[in-house]
């Protein structure tokens, strides 16, 4: 497939996502009543300077960490999708029941639908810096947390995935893995032009107009195409996965074929599955396997 084909693809699958989203939003906001957290589940909140807000956030911690006091431990973060909340991982999957297979700490930030990014027309929504500067800073002075790159992974569904592979592009010193479950990874090349449909106003309000330099800091496909020998070196892992049925899979496979032709380490799984909460209820729990082979243990 040439670049012009890519590109052309690229935007048609992008196009169906926002036209569909209507169809799909649902699977990202729902939520059950209100019941007791989870035992090893906890809610914290940070009063963010960049985000001019207390922002919430959800920690699982294993199981051995209040009895093994001196011992530090690797953290895996988890974003949510579009419409989503912090919450959604722990609400709408087994995430806590899952953690208790591994000796991670796991946090669950809150992003909005601001696409883990610095909005290019809302200065106070600066998700990008507010992870990076405040919100890890914060997890890791708090919790005993192994501070380090060897001790950091990073993940996510749809946009959350979209937003975990830009981290670990544009901060490869901060991650040794990155992984995504059906992402939305063309995002940022994205036109809004002439459609007003919730999804296009989130891609408007925080990549800004086509030729803006928000959104050429931001297109992943841009960031992978333009990365050389040394910066390739230098990334973590990228794990991504994409269900066969899922109205986002052409973009992925893109985006692999894409890292492939740059050989870029990474691993690719394509799976039986849809855009949905049983589909990612699997693959986090997948990951997290994964996981164990790329982060420090102390």
């Amino acid at each position: 497939m040439n670049k012009k084909t890519m590109v052309k693809t690229q935007y048609r699958l992008i196009f169906l996502f926002v036209g569909l989203f209507g169809l799909h939003h649902g699977i990202f906001s729902q939520s059950p009543a209100p019941a007791p957290l989870p035992a090893n589940v906890a809610e914290h909140e940070l009063d963010s300077k960049l985000m001019t807000r207390p922002m919430p956030y959800r920690v699982v911690l294993p199981k051995s960490y209040s009895a093994e006091k001196d011992r530090k431990y690797p953290v895996v973060y988890l974003l949510h999708g579009l419409t989503g909340r912090y919450r959604n991982w722990t609400d709408l999957t087994k995430l806590p029941d899952y953690a208790e297979e591994h000796e991670f700490i796991i946090v669950t930030p809150e992003g909005g639908n601001g696409w883990y990014t610095d909005s290019h027309t809302k200065a106070e929504d600066k998700y990008e810096s507010y992870i990076v500067k405040e919100l890890i800073p914060e997890v890791e002075k708090k919790f005993r947390a192994i501070g380090t790159r060897s001790g950091r992974a990073i993940a996510g569904l749809s946009m959350g995935g979209y937003g975990a592979l830009k981290f670990g592009l544009k901060y490869p010193e901060m991650f040794a893995l990155a992984g995504s479950f059906s992402g939305a990874l063309g995002a940022a090349s994205v036109s809004v032009e002439g459609r007003s449909t919730a999804s296009i106003r989130s891609i408007a309000e925080v990549f800004g107009p086509a030729e803006s330099e928000t959104r050429a800091a931001n297109d992943l496909f841009k960031l992978v195409r333009e990365s050389t020998q040394e910066t390739i070196k230098a990334m973590p892992f990228l794990y991504v996965d994409c269900g066969n049925e899922d109205f986002l899979i052409q973009n992925n496979r893109d985006f692999v074929a894409l890292l492939a032709e740059k050989k870029i380490p990474h691993e690719y799984r394509q799976l039986p599955g849809a855009h949905n909460w049983p589909y990612w209820d699997k693959q986090v729990r997948e990951f997290l396997r994964v996981a164990e082979g790329f982060l420090a243990t102390k």
